[in-house]
């Protein structure tokens, strides 16, 4: 508890963009986040009043962190497992849990839990030598490998075409699981809280466009998506939190296929899926994230427009026109694009802001963000 506002301290593990994010939704509630960061130049380091400078893989710096905290999440999934025991059996609340956060972390335990669940997931199996993935492919390629742990934006996935490419990955020693290549029509997410006391709240379906492994659009609502699949969607994500104890937020990654949806991978925490509610949505991600790890009762999740479109913003090429003046570019060009930068150093393809739009057409709003994105990532 903070003494001088009387207000619970929240310790959030991870410095980057969405830490930088929650905290500025704990402004609003009065709060201050704590900040477990790797470097005071990471994102959220550079902006929260309570930071301390430690790792993730640090139990004694974890614990020296927690203490003082109403509640102890994530930014990220790395946490070890056994150190989140380790503070839980210490007293410390930490959310979501050990038990609950495994299912995000480790892709083969995710894989188990939904079958078990009964959760429509793609045909998959735990492999470790070249004979399991052949044998899984059934001279059928190509066939999505995955890194049990670690991967994210495209890191850690593979798309094997032979049993050649499959023996060159297994040489390399990497836990993984197989899956089968889904026929796809598109990429749905579905965002839901929950508090421990149990109840939840459900964002409206969106559709993620992703190129190169990397989402690089969200479009809310998803276009085109019927009223009986979103509710399935949403009604799925609702039992998978209810079912896996998860307390905060449970983004659902989903494809959506002919024959309905299937569920692709789960994140415990705020996600990219989720950063267009800042402006779009009546509590954002970050927001009810904060109210449901505290207990708080949740809050209303509907839009703000008809359509809202939120785009990436990576980075580009070094040299040309400032960031700085490209934002002075783009607010005259459109006054109603929403800007979020992370105080991240450019690299290229790496993510330094998005951008939010909102409008009554998806089709308009949709060319304007990606125009807004280009803008900032290309300076032209």
């Amino acid at each position: 508890m903070d003494t001088r506002t009387g207000l619970p301290v929240v310790g959030m593990v991870g410095g980057g963009q969405l830490a930088r994010m929650t905290h500025q939704a704990a402004i609003a509630l009065g709060q201050s986040l704590r900040v477990l960061s790797v470097s005071p130049d990471d994102s959220a380091a550079l902006v929260a009043a309570d930071v301390r400078i430690g790792t993730h893989t640090d139990l004694a710096a974890l614990r020296e962190f927690a203490k003082g905290c109403e509640a102890v999440t994530f930014d990220h999934e790395h946490v070890p497992t056994a150190h989140i025991a380790a503070l839980e059996a210490e007293g410390v609340k930490v959310f979501p849990g050990s038990a609950a956060l495994l299912f995000a972390q480790d892709k083969g335990e995710m894989r188990r839990r939904l079958a078990d669940l009964g959760a429509p997931v793609p045909r998959w199996a735990p492999v470790s030598t070249a004979s399991d993935i052949s044998d899984f492919s059934g001279g059928v390629w190509p066939v999505v490998a995955k890194a049990t742990r670690g991967g994210y934006d495209g890191r850690g996935v593979w798309m094997l075409s032979s049993a050649g490419a499959a023996a060159d990955l297994v040489a390399t020693g990497t836990p993984l699981i197989v899956e089968e290549k889904v026929p796809l029509r598109r990429e749905l997410a579905a965002l839901v809280a929950r508090s421990p006391f149990g109840q939840v709240a459900a964002y409206p379906v969106v559709e993620t466009v992703q190129k190169d492994g990397i989402c690089v659009e969200v479009l809310a609502p998803a276009p085109g998506l019927s009223e009986a699949l979103a509710l399935e969607a949403q009604q799925l994500a609702i039992d998978l939190a209810n079912a896996l104890g998860v307390v905060g937020l449970l983004a659902v990654e989903l494809f959506e296929t002919d024959g309905g949806i299937v569920v692709n991978e789960l994140a415990m925490r705020p996600h990219n899926s989720g950063h267009w509610t800042i402006e779009g949505a009546r509590t954002s991600q970050f927001e009810q994230h904060l109210r449901a790890v505290l207990d708080y009762p949740m809050g209303e999740t509907s839009l703000t427009a008809p359509a809202v479109v939120m785009a990436n913003v990576l980075g580009g090429e070094p040299g040309g026109m400032s960031i700085d003046e490209r934002l002075h570019h783009l607010f005259a060009e459109d006054p109603g694009a929403r800007v979020h930068l992370y105080g991240k150093l450019v690299r290229p393809g790496r993510k330094i802001g998005h951008v939010t739009v909102l409008g009554d057409d998806m089709t308009s709003v949709r060319a304007r963000a990606v125009r807004a994105a280009q803008w900032l990532q290309e300076g032209r």
